[in-house]
């Protein structure tokens, strides 16, 4: 809840005054920040982590994955992943963040082979959520109610694909 998020934003902010490049408290906050909406606090948090440690592949996807999932810089959101799938090439959350930003852009067939990627690494719910996204926008309506309701079936209660099953059905 968004009370116990402000108390752990406020923690974080505390313990950085004292350890100001400390890269999990820096990290932690730009999580923490995400949540009560402030983007901004996020990129901020995240460059300070890659001011310190350049090759830091998590802050590097969190980065790139924020930033085109509220649609904003996607270049930039592009370069920050590529850099992170350059250190870590299997990762199935940056496979995922790559494709992500590649539907942002448009490049929808890109996108698929990122997605699929990350799909048959790891059957997760945002990223079974983001490859039916790609599939209906490819018009590939079929597959795209196919992976939703696979996904739902390890993630009922899923929020994403909940919403996708909505579209997909009117």
């Amino acid at each position: 809840d968004a009370g116990r998020q402000q108390e752990a934003y406020e923690f974080y902010d505390k313990a950085l005054e004292t350890y100001p490049k400390n890269i999990d408290l820096l990290y932690a906050r730009a999580m923490v920040s995400e949540g009560l909406g402030h983007v901004q606090w996020l990129e901020r948090d995240l460059k300070a982590v890659l001011a310190i440690e350049p090759d830091n592949a998590t802050a590097l996807n969190a980065l790139g994955y924020t930033l085109a999932d509220n649609s904003m810089k996607l270049d930039e959101a592009l370069e920050y992943i590529k850099r992170a799938l350059s250190l870590r090439p299997d990762d199935p959350a940056i496979l995922d963040s790559m494709g992500w930003v590649l539907y942002r852009q448009g490049r929808y067939e890109d996108a698929e082979k990122y997605l699929h990627k990350a799909y048959r690494t790891m059957e997760d719910a945002e990223i079974a959520s983001h490859l039916g996204e790609v599939l209906w926008a490819r018009g590939q309506h079929e597959a795209a109610k196919e992976m939703v309701t696979k996904a739902l079936k390890s993630s009922p209660d899923d929020d994403r694909l909940l919403q996708l099953k909505a579209r997909f059905s009117q």
